[in-house]
């Protein structure tokens, strides 16, 4: 069972940012596709962006196109999601997930898509 561990979540005040990153195994991290998705109050499970084992390709949900970006760092298997501009529609639990191989960018993926996940970070957002 791979194993994915996030952090960074907390609370801001509308128009902040937060980073999250989730952290696993090399060999997870080298073959796949990692991604975060969210789970707002309320709402079913959301994906929210991915990133390809090349870093090549990303997918972006519409609602944090030019707000939220996602990084790899491959030494030290870890994948960020910086999220900025942040607004109250962004409180959630935001999950870090994997799936074996790339991704297309214009793809709608959902938590099907995807096999491995952590276990959440809260991210609230007041206004």
């Amino acid at each position: 069972q791979e194993q994915l561990v996030e952090f960074g979540g907390g609370l801001v005040q509308a128009g902040g940012s937060l980073r999250l990153t989730c952290t696993t195994s090399k060999s997870t991290f080298r073959v796949n596709t990692m991604g975060w998705f969210r789970h707002p109050p309320g709402k079913e499970r959301e994906f929210v962006a991915a990133i390809s084992p090349s870093s090549r390709t990303t997918n972006y949900a519409d609602s944090v196109k030019g707000r939220f970006t996602i990084s790899r760092d491959t030494a030290k298997n870890t994948v960020h999601l910086q999220m900025n501009q942040l607004e109250p529609d962004d409180t959630a639990v935001y999950y870090c997930a994997a799936r074996f191989g790339e991704i297309a960018s214009r793809v709608k993926y959902t938590e099907h898509d995807f096999k491995y996940w952590g276990q959440g970070t809260q991210v609230t957002v007041s206004s």
